[in-house]
C-alpha cells in the first residue's frame, strides 16, 4: 500500500506568531536530531508519513491539533530547522505552500550534490503523488500545498494538503517511499478524517480493470472518444451516476485527446504522468471506460479518522513560553552530550518513553 494515510482538518486562516514559529523550528530542530542519531533518516521518514504521529509532532511544537495550519507550519518549520542541519543530518525539505510548492523539482535538483542517489527519481515522485491526488483521487480537495522530506539515499516522504471551499475541510495526504509499490494502485494505507466525499477512486484496486480500460482508450483515434461523448450527452443516465455529462465538454478535450493518442501510453500510470492529462481528461475517460467497457469505477473514499506546550489559539491552554524554552534546550543539551558520549540524558528519555508506552498497555489491555 504506497500512500501512508491522510488526514482532514477545518479551514483556519492566520498566521502563526513570529514567536512561536521561531520556538518550533528550534524545537523541531532537536527533535529530528535526537530522532536521527538514535534511529536514522529512515526512521524519520516513517514517522512523518504517519498521519497520527505528524499530528502529535504539530501539538507537541504548540500548533492546534485540529487546524489545517498544522500542516503548513510544521513543514514550514521543519524546513527553515533543516536549511543548515541538513547537510549534517542528511535529511532534506523541498516544497512549500503556494508558490513553494511549485519549487519542489528545482529544490531537489539543487540539493543532488549532497545525494547518494538520481534526483530525477525523487523528482518524479513528487509529481506522481501530486498528480495521484489531484487527478486520479477526485475528492473535492484542491492540492495547494505539497513537501517532500528525502535523505541522501534517495528515500522520501510527501506531505502534502487539499482544501475543499464548499465543506470548509483541509485533506491532508501522506506518502513514504519505502511502501510504494505501485504509485495507482491503493495508495491509502491508513486515513484519518472528519468529513468524507463520494470521490472518482482511480486508484481503488476495484478500479483496476478501469485502469487498464483508460489507458486503452488514451490511445484511441481522438475522434472516435469525442463522437463516443457527443453520443452518450444525449443519453439518459441513472440518477445516483457519480459523473455527471454535465461536467463534461467534448470540444475542451479534443486537443488533450489528440496529445494523449500521439504518446500512446502504455499504462494508466503514464497516462497519468504526462503533462498535459489533468482532472477532467482522467474523469471523461473513466465514463467511457464504465460505459462502453463495463469496467467498474470505485466511488469509495479511503479516509478514516497530546499537547505538551499547549496551542497557538491558546486551546488547551495558552502556549507556556518558559517551558516551551527550556524543552528545547533539555533537548539539545542531550544531543551536545550524546555526541562526546556522554548518553545520560538521552537514555533517561528512553525510559521515559518506555514507562509511558508499559503504562497505556496496563490502562488499555489488549483484548
Amino acid at each position: 500500500m504506497p500512500r501512508t494515510g491522510f488526514a482532514d482538518l477545518p479551514l483556519h486562516t492566520g498566521r502563526a506568531p513570529r514567536w512561536l514559529f521561531v520556538r518550533m523550528t528550534a524545537l523541531a530542530r532537536e527533535i529530528v536530531t535526537v530522532l536521527v542519531d538514535e534511529f536514522g533518516t529512515a526512521e524519520v521518514l516513517r514517522r512523518l508519513s504517519d498521519p497520527y504521529w505528524f499530528q502529535a509532532f504539530g501539538c507537541v511544537l504548540g500548533y492546534d491539533w485540529h487546524s489545517s495550519g498544522l500542516t503548513t507550519v510544521v513543514c514550514g518549520a521543519l524546513k527553515e530547522a533543516l536549511k543548515e542541519a541538513g547537510r549534517e543530518l542528511g535529511l532534506f525539505v523541498a516544497g512549500g505552500k503556494g508558490r513553494a510548492s511549485r519549487r519542489t523539482p528545482e529544490e531537489i535538483a539543487a540539493a543532488a550534490a549532497h545525494l547518494r542517489s538520481d534526483p530525477e527519481a525523487l523528482i518524479r515522485a513528487s509529481r506522481m503523488a501530486a498528480k495521484v491526488d489531484n487527478h486520479a483521487l477526485q475528492d473535492g480537495y484542491q492540492i495547494y500545498h505539497h513537501v517532500m522530506v528525502f535523505d541522501q539515499e534517495g528515500r522520501w516522504a510527501v506531505i502534502q494538503q487539499g482544501m475543499n471551499l464548499e465543506n470548509r475541510y483541509a485533506r491532508r495526504y501522506h506518502w513514504l517511499s519505502e511502501t510504494v509499490v505501485d504509485f495507482v494502485n491503493e495508495p491509502h494505507a491508513a486515513v484519518c478524517c472528519d468529513e468524507r466525499t463520494h470521490p472518482l477512486n482511480m486508484v481503488a484496486a476495484e478500479a483496476e480493470a478501469a485502469r487498464h480500460a483508460v489507458a486503452e482508450l488514451s490511445r484511441e483515434k481522438p475522434w472516435r472518444l469525442l463522437q463516443e461523448l457527443r453520443r452518450l450527452q444525449r443519453l439518459r443516465l441513472p440518477p445516483h451516476h457519480e459523473i455527471l455529462l454535465r461536467d463534461i465538454h467534448p470540444d475542451h478535450l479534443a486537443s488533450i485527446f489528440v496529445k494523449t493518442y500521439e504518446a500512446q501510453p502504455a499504462s494508466f500510470a503514464e497516462l497519468l504522468g504526462l503533462p498535459q492529462v489533468g482532472a477532467k481528461t482522467i474523469r471523461a475517460l473513466a465514463l467511457l471506460a464504465e460505459l462502453l467497457y463495463g469496467a467498474p469505477l470505485s466511488f469509495r473514499d479511503p479516509a478514516r479518522f497530546a499537547f505538551a506546550h499547549g496551542g497557538k489559539d491558546r486551546h488547551p491552554f495558552p502556549v507556556d513560553r518558559a517551558l516551551y524554552d527550556c524543552s528545547i534546550r533539555i533537548l539539545r543539551e542531550a544531543v551536545a552530550r550524546a555526541r562526546v558520549g556522554d548518553r545520560e540524558r538521552l537514555e533517561a528519555l528512553r525510559r521515559l518513553a518506555e514507562w509511558q508506552r508499559a503504562l497505556l498497555r496496563s490502562e488499555h489491555p489488549s483484548p
